[in-house]
Order: C-alpha cells, then structure tokens, then sequence
C-alpha cells in the first residue's frame, strides 16, 4: 500500500486458532536416547496408576533425612539478607577452603582453594559443563561404560564423539587402557572414570589410578575423575581419591558431591578438584552459564564438611544392613551377585535367557519393584540389572520375598 507505514495488520483471534508454529528441537537432542531415569519415571508411574505398591529400587536418591545440624546451619544461613544476593561464581572463599580441608583430613591431599577448588550446582553440573571448556566439534571423549549418562551427553552437547571403554567382569570393571586404539587415544581429548562406579560398584586399585596418569601423560588427556561415591564404603573399605595417584593433579581434576555422603541430593552442592589449568577452563564456562550456588547452602555445606561426621558413619551402618539383607536374599534364590565394597548399588546378572530390560520389567510388572535395566547405562550393562539400597530394610526383605513369587 503506498504511503503505508510498512508494519503488518494486527492477526484476529481467528488467525491466531489456525496458526501452528512450527518447532524443531536441535539436532543435538533428537540424537539422543531418552534420559534413562525419566523413562524409568513414566514406567513406574504407569504400573502405579494400576494400583500397585512399588518399591523403588532405581534411582539412587537417598531415602535418609538431611542430617539435622547441616538443616540449622541452612535456616541460619537462610535468615541472613546477605546471602541472598548474587554469590561468587567459583564458590565462596570459606566454602572452598573447607573442602581444601577435607581433602587434606580425608586423603593426605593437598589443595590450594583459590585456585584449584570450583564450587559446584551439584557435581552433575559441572561434569555436564566441563567438555564445553575442552572439547571441540570431532573430539574424542573416552568414556569408561556402563556409566552415568551425562559423562557421553556433556561430550555429545559440546560437537566431541565418546569412544566407549567397556567395564567387564574378567577386568573388574576397570577399562582396559591398553585396549584403546592408539589412533583413537591421539585424538582424545577427555576421560571420564568413576570409582567407586556407578552402576557396577566396582573400587580402583591405585595401580590403576597410576596406569590412568600414565595413559594421560603420554596421550595429552585430561582425566574428569567422578568420586560421589568414594565416603559409601563397607567393612571398612576406604576408597582413595584419583589425586592420591603421583601426577594425579597434573593431569585432571576429580569431581565431588555432598549429595550422598550427607544425603543433600535435592540441595544441589557439590565442588571440583585438582588441576587449576583445568579447573579455570570450568570456572570460565560457568561465570558465562550460571550465578553460582545459593550461598545459604555452601554454609551448610561448610557445616557438613566440618562438623560431627559420625552422620557418616550412621550412614554406612544402615546402607551394610541393607546390603547384607539383599545379598543374601538373592543369593538364596541363586542369583549370581557380588557383595559390594562401596556405593549402594548392587550389579547383578540377570538369570539365563532373560535380557536386561526384560528381566527389568519382569520384576516391575510381576512384583511391583523398580530396577534399572543394565543396558540403560551403555551396552556393556546388558545382562546386568541395578539395585538401589534406597528403601528401608523391611521393604527390602519384602522386596526379595516378591521376587521369591516370580517364575524364575
């Protein structure tokens, strides 16, 4: 129209009912599986919907309260109008350096907390995060499998390409570094480990640690060590930090949780360790994503580090109780499965003939217990189910009497 102003007509209701916007997610999500314990959730919730009493034996979230001062220390924290404002991205000063502090109580470790301590949203975060530091489009990440999704996803997000190093039971579950092929090791740009492992339970030796240093060295690979489960440990069992190895910290960096150790899964806190050249590159992605964690919460953070750790120990003698109830139970039943020295999780083979995710879904639809299926956490995981010691142990004893009233 001459002389218009150019702008468009206002759209009518009517055109507004008609128009379907047209919204395509990335390519980076449709190639993806879906997420491991939602899928676990919609199945779950679709048997409970027929009325059945599910016992949970899944994801690993802890079923034991918050220990009660790490609460007080948070409504202290929470009533103070200073920590409401906008918190340092790498983590306070006092929260950092008291986890230099554990570090050094716990493992003989020594860390200088300006420089190689990064508070952390929860441990998933910053592992999510690190390769966007690191990792560039055709990258190699080696990722020891079966394992937490996210190590393989955060590569996936940033271009890079996982090369999987399977965990079997004739190596204890340790990769096999000499079996990576030297071509696909030159082009490596990460290694993501985790012991003790989730979801097979296996510990590292520290000759192991020592092969990964040395594998890191001549390779130019930095190692992103996840230790969540390293204070879940039985029979007196105290598994060591991937820094305790000899160049440990000139190499990688070892991720850390307060989630399991003091049952804080739902308050999001957690920290990295070790190379202050690596833990910069995670810090820089981080003061470009996120504001930091609510300073409220690493106060209580400080508290759980600091304070009475007897908490701890109450912890493991329930998760021993619970385990011991479950081995049992199933070794009467003649299932093939190992007492594990750390995590909560049990890794048990399936029964001959059945698959991972049948075997699964036996268990969900005949007894009313949730598991998850060995394959979920990568293809060497098939034949494998894992068990959570997330439930009381009666409900752990009437877990293993459903099971005693399956066909096996």
């Amino acid at each position: 129209m001459k002389g218009g102003s150019g702008k468009r007509p206002p759209v009518t209701n009517d055109q507004h009912r008609r128009i379907k916007l047209k919204i395509e997610k990335a390519e980076r999500l449709k190639s993806l599986p879906p997420y491991l314990f939602k899928e676990i959730d919609r199945q779950k919730e679709e048997v409970r919907a027929r009325g059945v009493d599910i016992i949970d034996l899944g994801v690993g979230d802890p079923d034991i309260p918050t220990p009660a001062h790490i609460i007080e220390a948070l409504k202290q924290a929470a009533a103070e109008p200073a920590n409401h404002r906008y918190p340092s991205y790498s983590g306070m000063d006092d929260f950092n350096a008291a986890v230099a502090r554990w570090y050094k109580r716990r493992f003989n470790v020594k860390l200088d907390p300006g420089v190689e301590v990064v508070t952390l949203i929860g441990s998933k975060e910053g592992i999510a995060h690190i390769p966007l530091a690191f990792i560039n489009p055709g990258d190699i990440a080696l990722v020891a499998s079966p394992c937490y999704p996210v190590y393989d996803i955060g590569a996936r997000f940033a271009g890079g390409a996982p090369c999987f190093m399977d965990l079997l039971k004739e190596n204890e579950f340790l990769p096999d570094l000499e079996a990576v092929p030297p071509e696909v090791a030159k082009k490596a740009k990460m290694m993501f480990i985790n012991y003790p492992n989730n979801p097979t339970a296996a510990v590292a030796t520290k000759e192991f640690f020592e092969s990964v240093v040395a594998f890191a060295n001549e390779y130019d690979v930095i190692v992103c060590h996840d230790a969540a489960y390293s204070e879940m440990a039985f029979d007196g069992f105290r598994p060591m930090s991937f820094l305790e190895a000899a160049g440990a910290k000139s190499v990688g960096i070892e991720f850390h949780s307060l989630s399991k150790t003091y049952n804080m899964t739902g308050w999001r806190i957690g920290f990295a360790v070790g190379c202050a050249d690596v833990i910069s590159g995670l810090g820089q992605i981080k003061s470009n994503i996120d504001s930091g964690a609510f300073q409220a919460i690493q106060i209580a953070g400080i508290a759980a580090l600091e304070g009475d750790q007897t908490c701890v120990e109450e912890m493991r003698r329930t998760y021993t109780e619970r385990r011991d109830v479950l081995v049992e139970g199933l070794r009467s039943m003649g299932f093939s499965v190992e007492a594990p020295r750390a995590t909560f999780y049990l890794w048990m083979e399936v029964p001959r003939g059945e698959t991972s995710a049948g075997f699964t879904s036996r268990l969900l639809t005949e007894a009313g217990i949730v598991t998850t299926p060995g394959n979920g956490f990568g293809a060497p995981g098939e034949g494998y189910i894992r068990m959570a010691l997330t439930v009381s142990t009666d409900r752990i004893r009437e877990a293993v009497d459903r099971i005693r009233t399956i066909d096996l």
